[in-house]
């Protein structure tokens, strides 16, 4: 018995048959889906099971894109941040400003408006230093001897009295304030008249007056005015407010007064005019006259 070797090639169609009978059968199913739908349950059932192998394979690049879309905002973000911060601490600047502006112009506006002071004239100025002296209350103003500024002037500002210009260079010039310790101010009480002088007490925020009667008429509250007996400040300035009085001995109180102007407050002032000169006080140009000797 004699075995036939097995074929080493297994050949069944050509090529070219398996790829006709592929062709028609491929134009049969689409003539025929398209006629009947047929295959459209098939279809359905298909991607239902397709679905999930399609979103696992898309995943990684769904990843990368998200992970890279994130570092992306991230930054953008980081960067939009950043420079909301610097236009915020811009914006918060810009309107300190205008506020401080708004600020100096309306009192600039009260000063020009002020009522005028007969036979005075007004310059105002800008409060360019302040003394870093802890014991002395004096600023640095902007006008000085070229301005026709002298010492002796009165400086106001739109509640009240600020001080005198005590010394005057070429460009600017020195103010006391009325509470340094070197400052007193002649005043008298709205209410009932009487005559006083204040002195300053070295820090901002306190005046007082020294012996004073114990039975002079000051009440707390009471305002204090300028007397302008001194012939430095015009009559009829607002000076303090009375806020405390105690006696100091039996004979004399000790009113505390708080200043009505702004002492530590706004960059604006107005340097008043000399007023008309006081006739000579003939009392103290007298020399004392000696006391004429007894009879024998």
């Amino acid at each position: 018995m004699q075995a036939n070797a097995p074929p080493i090639f297994n050949r069944g169609p050509s090529l070219t048959t398996r790829l006709a009978f592929f062709f028609v059968l491929s134009v049969v199913l689409l003539v025929a889906d398209a006629r009947f739908r047929y295959l459209e349950d098939i279809r359905a059932g298909v991607s239902v099971v397709l679905f999930p192998f399609q979103e696992v394979a898309a995943l990684p690049a769904d990843l990368m894109t998200r992970t890279g879309d994130f570092f992306v905002a991230q930054a953008t973000l980081s960067r939009e941040n950043d420079q909301l911060k610097r236009d915020r601490i811009l914006a918060g600047a810009d309107t300190q400003r205008m506020r401080a502006l708004e600020a100096e112009n309306a009192q600039l506006r009260t000063l020009v408006h002020a009522t005028p002071i007969p036979g005075r004239s007004r310059v105002v100025a800008e409060i360019l230093y302040e003394s870093r002296d802890p014991f002395t209350r004096k600023i640095v103003i902007d006008r000085g001897s070229r301005n026709d500024m002298q010492p002796g002037l009165a400086v106001v500002d739109h509640r009240g009295v600020l001080g005198q210009v005590t010394r005057v260079f070429p460009f600017v010039s020195e103010v006391s304030m009325l509470t340094d310790k070197s400052q007193s101010i002649p005043i008298q009480n709205v209410r009932s008249g009487v005559r006083a002088v204040t002195f300053g007490l070295g820090h901002d925020g306190a005046v007082e007056l020294r012996f004073v009667p114990a039975s002079a008429d000051f009440q707390v509250g009471d305002m204090l005015v300028t007397s302008g007996i001194d012939g430095t400040f015009p009559a009829g300035l607002p000076v303090a407010k009375v806020v405390r009085v105690e006696p100091s001995s039996a004979s004399f109180a000790r009113i505390h007064c708080t200043p009505l102007a702004g002492v530590a407050n706004f960059t604006r002032v107005v340097v008043l005019g000399p007023g008309a000169a006081h006739p000579e006080n003939p009392i103290a140009a007298d020399p004392p006259t000696a006391p004429a000797p007894p009879t024998p």
